[in-house]
């Protein structure tokens, strides 16, 4: 699945290990996170990450 960074802060979103703190399972896609969710780190919304290719 497609690893997502954050523009502002460069956190990676991984699919592999979702978002625990904000009650995201691992393996969920980034596209079928919440519209609501936000960057654990700076707060920022989905529209300011692109993908990740490391």
């Amino acid at each position: 699945m497609q690893k997502y960074i954050c523009k502002v802060c460069d956190y990676i979103y991984d699919p592999a290990l979702g978002d625990e703190d904000s009650g995201i399972a691992a393996g969920t896609a980034f596209e079928v996170l919440p519209e609501d969710w936000e960057c654990p780190d700076c707060g920022v919304s989905k529209e300011d990450f692109e993908p990740y290719n490391d």
